[in-house]
């Protein structure tokens, strides 16, 4: 058995892709347990994970979390309009066009040679309507058509960080711009103690949207640890109650933050503007070891 276990890691290792790409060093490592899978590493802090075979896998507990909002942005199967700013792996587009056939998706990814490594080594299935441009995130969100989008998803990360110009109330306001009546936005924030990042994060979405959720793991919550939340925003009612079944019965549980203890935790925290924005704080080297 040992031997075995030997030659699997042999053969990974001859298989995993090395390349540079205009944000630093990316790695395609294959995933062991999973023939067809992938995880995408920039310069050693993993980004996505995808199962060539079963696109509708989700295995970083951040992404499934947004899956959950994914799911629950129309009644089940009916096709979408969706916006994503920030590709990686396409895991989420490729997530949709699995969980909801006829779905029409935008893609924003800056990294042309990142989406030039993911389209060559993960191939998108031909069928999926995906459209990927390689711009800014917000220049590209600016193309987007008024009133186009059912849901607009934010993930992106330059350094493990977001980018200053996608954290204030000016960038929301394009959100808002691009989303249909009733449509869903859908945010992953990193942050750590003193969760000072994140209480601002709030605040801005508040002062732009009627309705918010966060569903983060509790320890992050109360800042005991750096690590992922992500913020649901929309002008309509949430479906809070179907949003915390899921997440309570992730195999990484979180908890859903709603109504007055959401507002609690800004902690008095103003709403971000482009002059005041900065990059979210960058992670501890601790968190990708």
């Amino acid at each position: 058995m040992g031997k075995s276990r030997s030659t699997r890691r042999e053969r990974a290792a001859a298989e995993t892709v090395v390349e540079d790409v205009d944000g630093g060093r990316a790695e395609l490592i294959p995933d062991r347990d999973r023939p067809r899978a992938w995880s995408l590493l920039i310069d050693g802090a993993p980004q996505s994970h995808v199962d060539l075979d079963d696109p509708a896998h989700l295995s970083f507990e951040y992404q499934r979390r947004l899956g959950h909002v994914i799911d629950l942005a129309a009644p089940p199967g009916r096709p979408v309009r969706a916006v994503h700013l920030g590709g990686g792996a396409l895991t989420l587009a490729r997530y949709l066009a699995a969980t909801r056939p006829r779905s029409t998706q935008q893609v924003v990814e800056r990294d042309a040679a990142l989406v030039q490594l993911v389209r060559r080594e993960l191939p998108l299935d031909p069928g999926a309507r995906i459209r990927v441009r390689s711009t800014d995130a917000r220049a590209g969100l600016a193309k987007v058509p008024d009133g186009w989008a059912d849901l607009v998803v934010a993930d992106v990360f330059s350094g493990a960080r977001t980018p200053a110009h996608l954290t204030s109330g000016e960038f929301l306001d394009d959100v808002r711009r691009a989303l249909a009546p009733g449509g869903l936005y859908a945010a992953n924030l990193a942050d750590g103690p003193p969760l000072a990042h994140l209480r601002g994060q709030i605040a801005t979405a508040a002062d732009r949207f009627a309705e918010l959720a966060l569903v983060a793991d509790p320890a992050v919550l109360r800042g005991k640890r750096f690590g992922n939340a992500v913020l649901v925003a929309c002008d309509h009612p949430l479906p809070v109650a179907e949003l915390t079944r899921r997440a309570a019965s992730d195999p990484q549980p979180a908890r859903v933050e709603h109504g007055r203890a959401l507002a609690d935790l800004t902690g008095g925290a103003a709403p971000v503007t482009d002059a005041a924005a900065v990059d979210s704080p960058a992670p501890p080297p601790s968190v990708f070891r």
